[in-house]
């Protein structure tokens, strides 16, 4: 996954939002969740997972029936990282009545716990709002010629 830097992820058709780090003991929100979401929303966080390493490892899991990872697929709408190195996950599905709609959960779930500092994951999948193809980033977009 091509990065511009460390704090300008992917870019994707939805908005994207980064986490940013608490630092030092006098940070007033130690203890609180980062939280991405697809909208931009962020809050901050202290010693946790690095965010680019829980999207690398998510962009691990590819949807069976379509040759692009599912974070360049839209098909994450939240990551929250937690000082105590919990992450909860919400992820969509490109239909209902997907095929993959057991297993793609659980191998989010396992390719997170494998980032170090992890030490719990939770995948929830959610259907609102409904995932639809402009959330693919460009990168997805150009590998299944819908430019």
């Amino acid at each position: 996954m091509p990065a511009q830097d460390e704090h300008n992820l992917v870019e994707t058709a939805a908005p994207q939002a980064t986490v940013t780090p608490a630092t030092g003991p006098a940070d007033p929100h130690k203890g609180e969740v980062a939280h991405w979401t697809p909208d931009g929303e962020v809050q901050p966080a202290g010693a946790a997972p690095s965010e680019e390493a829980v999207i690398d490892a998510i962009a691990t899991v590819h949807d069976p029936e379509i040759p692009v990872n599912i974070y360049e697929l839209g098909l994450i709408y939240a990551i929250e990282l937690h000082d105590d190195g919990r992450v909860k996950v919400e992820m969509t599905l490109t239909a209902p009545n997907c095929p993959s709609a057991q297993e793609l959960p659980l191998q989010v779930k396992e390719a997170v716990e494998k980032v170090p500092g992890v030490s719990d994951a939770h995948v929830d999948v959610v259907w609102d709002p409904p995932w639809d193809m402009s959330r693919m980033s460009d990168e997805a977009r150009l590998a299944l010629n819908m430019f």
